[in-house]
């Protein structure tokens, strides 16, 4: 396994645009404001719960690295849409995850209901959407909108593959691209633009995006089996009580003995809640079959092809910082 890195690495790693981070928050705050008290209840209470913004801050580095030290416009609005986009998708997943815990604190369907949660998030695709037609740009409106339509898609299919043992690797990580991935490339790709890059440049920062999304949610699907609720901030075995096949599992079902197979099946397919000593057995042969192993290569791969992407990047400390960002989602604890 690789070495853990802490979260205060992370500030280290952003340095380069920690002006421009204070600035993002500043932003986000005025244009989550509302006349309804309600949202402002509930914005306020996501701003609390705080987050890496890494989205926002792959945007704001792929810009820097390629702007060659000129203005670069509308670049705090964009990465603060990409983190609206982003929240949205959060404030639905818990309420149809039934999710009760993210970031260490009870989720905004928790705390506040299932129905505010979902009015609030279609109150942020909606201001993304006001937001993103500033910059006066249809590559920038194309990109978002199209980003937005592949991630309900990726929800969709991650429900349908809900408690079925018979998903495969590429139908999980279909699920990846669609719902996950698909932000991180539109983030990438949109810095590029907005630094008038050149298309090859263009291109690489879209595919950057793509393999670094997919490297942190592998990493995700990971840490629901190894680290405990105050480092990833949820419950762990989440993905696995709600009957999420990720790819840990997979590999189970493909590798494990006759005894381990049937188990998993019939933990993917129950629809209530999974008993702890269940749980303990399927965590223990998860552990003890290469699963983990397996799905940590594969998140390395996709962060290599990641650090691929960069090697037509000027050199300068924002390239540093997507670099350092390709090592970074392999060994976060959270």
């Amino acid at each position: 396994m690789t070495t853990p890195v802490k979260n205060n690495e992370l500030t280290q790693i952003l340095a380069p645009i920690s002006l421009d981070f204070k600035a993002l928050d500043d932003l986000i705050r005025l244009r989550l404001a509302s006349k309804v008290a309600l949202i402002d209840q509930i914005s306020s209470y996501i701003i609390q719960a705080g987050g890496k913004r890494v989205r926002p801050a792959l945007l704001m580095l792929v810009a820097k690295a390629l702007s060659k030290d000129k203005e670069i416009p509308h670049a705090l609005e964009l990465a603060a849409v990409v983190e609206f986009i982003h929240t949205a998708t959060l404030l639905h997943d818990d309420v149809v995850d039934e999710s009760t815990l993210r970031r260490g604190r009870e989720t905004a369907n928790a705390a506040f209901g299932n129905a505010a949660s979902v009015l609030v998030g279609d109150f942020l695709y909606s201001r993304a959407f006001q937001m993103m037609v500033g910059p006066n740009d249809l590559r920038v409106m194309e990109i978002l909108s199209d980003a937005t339509n592949t991630i309900a898609e990726g929800e969709v299919l991650q429900l349908l593959n809900m408690n079925d043992p018979e998903v495969d690797e590429e139908s999980y990580l279909r699920v990846i691209r669609y719902k996950t991935a698909k932000l991180f490339e539109a983030s990438t790709e949109l810095g590029a633009i907005i630094a008038s890059a050149s298309e090859a440049e263009r291109a690489a920062a879209a595919a950057f995006g793509r393999h670094i999304g997919t490297a942190f949610q592998l990493m995700d699907d990971l840490l629901d089996y190894t680290a405990d609720a105050q480092q990833m901030g949820k419950h762990a075995g989440d993905d696995l009580r709600e009957g999420k096949p990720t790819l840990p599992l997979i590999y189970l079902l493909e590798k494990g003995n006759h005894e381990e197979r049937i188990l998993v099946r019939a933990a993917i397919e129950q629809n209530q809640d999974l008993p702890q000593d269940v749980f303990a057995q399927i965590l223990k042969a998860v552990q003890d079959s290469g699963a983990l192993d397996y799905t940590q290569a594969a998140a390395q791969k996709e962060a290599d092809l990641a650090a691929g992407c960069l090697a037509s990047f000027p050199k300068n400390e924002a390239t540093d910082a997507l670099f350092a960002l390709c090592q970074y989602s392999l060994a976060r604890q959270s």
